[in-house]
């Protein structure tokens, strides 16, 4: 793993940058976003290119027409260019789900655009996805979804989910305190989902699609059941279980 060190900053004469958790810089001026975006997006290229392991962040700053202390204002490691994808990917997933959904009310429905969504927007770098999946599925990797470095993409696609359910006629008929923890679990069902995708070879990922065709009215309706009174106690069993089981699991989670 590259980091870069005091005497790097000291030598080029940058000042430390205001940071995102987990290390990336937070862009002060449309140039600043220009230059990041820049640096983001050529290692993106790079990854696909070479293989995640065999980029250096020299490479990246070559390619990129910048200085390596550049880069290392930016990204102050080289996995945190990883964490900017999926800052950058997220907020692309949600500002299109959104607009997908924003003419209907029906939960499954919406559950099901919230995720075909997420399909379309990364759609471009599933061949990417397979390189760093090995490092992202080991749990003490800050490239795992479930670290504390991935809370702030984490927590867009949470306030997706959230969305999702509090726009739909279904909110207002459910548990208070389940409306409160299933963004989390709708989050874990994505989970489920880009897992399939990642090993999915089939044309277009047509077999993802079909899973998240089939498996969302499933879900819906499993949902939608809790709100009938003879189901409560299996609803307060699964809520303890939630909280006590997975939510720990989920690094800085946005649910108190």
């Amino acid at each position: 793993m590259e980091k870069s060190s005091n005497s790097d900053s000291l030598a080029t004469g940058t000042p430390a940058p205001a940071e995102l958790p987990g290390g990336r810089a937070q862009p002060k001026t449309d140039k600043s976003e220009a230059t990041r975006a820049l640096i983001l997006e050529t290692a993106m290229r790079l990854f696909q290119e070479r293989g995640y392991e065999k980029t250096t962040m020299r490479a990246i700053a070559t390619e990129a027409g910048v200085s390596v202390g550049n880069a290392y204002y930016y990204f102050s490691a080289k996995e945190f260019l990883i964490q900017g994808f999926y800052d950058r990917m997220t907020y692309d997933h949600a500002t299109d789900a959104r607009n997908r959904m924003a003419n209907t009310r029906d939960f499954a429905e919406r559950l099901e655009i919230a995720l075909t969504s997420w399909l379309d927007t990364a759609a471009p770098y599933h061949e990417f996805a397979a390189q760093f999946f090995r490092t992202a599925a080991d749990p003490t990797s800050s490239l795992s979804p479930f670290s504390n470095e991935s809370h702030p993409a984490r927590a867009t696609a949470v306030e997706l989910f959230r969305d999702v359910l509090q726009g739909s006629e279904l909110a207002p008929k459910l548990d208070a305190e389940l409306v409160e923890l299933l963004p989390d679990v709708l989050w874990l069902h994505l989970m489920v989902v880009v897992l399939y995708w990642v090993f999915d070879r089939t044309e277009d990922t047509e077999r993802t699609r079909e899973f998240v065709r089939r498996s969302t009215p499933m879900a819906a309706r499993v949902i939608n059941l809790s709100r009938y009174r003879v189901f409560r106690p299996i609803v307060r069993d699964a809520k303890g279980l939630i909280q006590d089981f997975i939510l720990p699991t989920i690094g800085k989670t946005a649910v108190k």
